[in-house]
């Protein structure tokens, strides 16, 4: 009994003093930063959930960026730099891409144990990520973007019946913004229709749900492959569950082979990839890869950002009235609006941007070290940076930061106006980064932006819109949630415009 106690406390130590024996790497460097929590680090919100993690990174930020370009954190055991400066962060970004070309999610997935995640430009490193980024940047052009525009209108038709079905009850933005990516999504990628205004709990949009779900147990997943990258890879850990991947796997297959089998001629995304296939012989992993990351960019984000857009919406009536009019003017006599005017109109551009900079979708990015170099922790001194250490560019705090943007609670789209300069400005100076920046720029972007603009048309031209007293107020974010999600959700209430 007493040697069984031994090796169990002899144990426990090895595993305490791996994950704290480095928490002196920045004090070494002379290298400022707030103190880490044992085996935590200096985010315990990662493991613990009882904050969301951009509060955390906020504290950090605004204590360190008066003094320092930079402050050093721990995740968990690993070191890490916390980018304060935008100047850096634009640095990082696109000048010194070289050197930190790689993300940090990248070293949670495996191409042969996690296939689908693996095989994402997102996620992948080195060299590969340029290949497979290649492979699908044909497929967002603005000619192809305007031949799935009507696809898009069609999902946007069922989502105004699906409102007007529920009038008199409020609706959550994020569930209702949810149905409608994923109807959208599937219809592009999938060729399918998912069916979430119309059934009660659609396939895909719960097996969207798990692949993106926050829990206790991903994350513990995820903080385990980072922190034993070895152990992981040696006991085939990964981050998605193996029925979840043969649930995508199966539905490319089956929509592969439908579309082979038919005389049907949609330009969509799976038009492309079939077309791909014919060109390059990837394989049918790959095509359900660039499947699922085509549907998570279009899913999951997008459907965070929309909510909060109508939630800033329906707090501010004059804002949506201003919106209104320009959407009504900018509507046809037949009562629809083209893909070259929607996305031209200047106003619904300034309310976009202006919900991504106040409420970002993605607190954060990470990106790798992958060529050492140094960096300006002030105006006279540099600091080494070694290869692995990564940069957190946390994109919640410099939004929100009253350098870089006057009242930065306030939601005011004017901020963006033309006459303002438009976004220019605040992407000259690194500031304003929703979708990244530089070569790794969040690829679906453009798909992102237009599948928004023709959700909101259609809310805001059929429907008046307020917040119902179950959203709280103030609002929070989600703790146990990775993306930006307000805690109770975003209720509103959905008053039909008589025409």
């Amino acid at each position: 009994m007493l040697v069984t106690i031994t090796l169990i406390v002899s144990a426990l130590a090895a595993i305490y003093l791996y994950l704290t024996w480095n928490y002196n790497y920045w004090r070494k460097q002379d290298v400022p930063g707030p103190s880490p929590k044992p085996l935590l680090g200096n985010f315990p919100s990662f493991v613990l959930m009882k904050r969301h993690v951009a509060y955390e990174m906020d504290e950090i930020y605004r204590e360190y960026k008066t003094k320092f370009n930079f402050s050093g954190v721990f995740s968990i055991r690993s070191p890490r730099i916390m980018i304060t400066s935008s100047t850096l962060a634009k640095d990082i970004l696109l000048k010194n891409f070289k050197n930190f070309h790689d993300n940090e999610f990248g070293e949670v997935t495996n191409k042969d144990i996690d296939p689908l995640f693996g095989r994402n430009p997102f996620m992948l490193n080195g060299e590969e990520w340029k290949t497979k980024r290649a492979e699908i940047t044909p497929a967002f052009t603005a000619s192809r973007m305007k031949a799935l525009f009507p696809l898009i209108e069609d999902v946007s038709s069922r989502m105004s019946k699906y409102v007007e079905q529920h009038r008199g009850s409020s609706l959550e933005a994020k569930e209702l913004a949810a149905k409608f990516t994923t109807d959208v999504v599937s219809s592009c990628v999938f060729s399918c229709d998912a069916q979430s205004f119309t059934s009660e709990k659609p396939e895909i949009r719960e097996q969207g749900r798990k692949l993106m779900e926050s829990s206790f147990s991903s994350m513990i997943t995820m903080m385990f492959i980072m922190a034993f990258p070895s152990l992981a890879k040696r006991f085939g850990i990964g981050m998605v569950r193996k029925p979840l991947e043969k649930f995508f796997t199966d539905l490319m297959k089956q929509a592969i082979t439908h579309r082979d089998n038919s005389t049907e001629k949609r330009a969509d995304y799976l038009d492309y990839l079939i077309s791909l296939r014919n060109k390059k012989e990837i394989s049918e992993l790959d095509m359900a890869a660039h499947g699922v990351t085509f549907f998570i960019d279009g899913f999951e984000t997008s459907s965070v950002a929309i909510s909060f857009m109508l939630y800033e919406l329906a707090k501010n009536d004059a804002i949506q009235s201003r919106l209104r009019e320009e959407l009504s003017k900018a509507t046809s006599e037949d009562g629809t609006i083209s893909y070259d005017i929607l996305l031209e109109l200047p106003y619904l551009d300034q309310v976009i941007n202006e919900s991504l900079r106040l409420w970002p979708p993605v607190g954060f990015i990470s990106k790798k070290c992958t060529e050492p170099m140094e960096l300006d922790l002030t105006e006279n001194r540099k600091v080494a940076i070694e290869k692995d250490v990564c940069a957190y560019i946390n994109i919640w705090s410099m939004h929100r930061d009253p350098e870089y943007f006057n009242d930065p609670l306030t939601f005011n789209p004017d901020r963006f106006s033309p006459e303002n300069g438009g976004t220019s400005s605040y992407r000259e100076k690194g500031c304003f980064i929703p979708f990244g920046d530089g070569p790794r720029q969040c690829l679906g972007m453009r798909f992102a932006r237009m599948q928004i603009k023709r959700c909101l048309y259609e809310v805001i031209k059929h429907f008046e819109i307020t917040v119902n007293p179950k959203t709280k107020d103030p609002m929070e974010l989600d703790p146990k949630q990775f993306l930006t999600v307000a805690l109770g959700g975003l209720w509103l209430d959905f008053e039909p415009i008589s025409k």
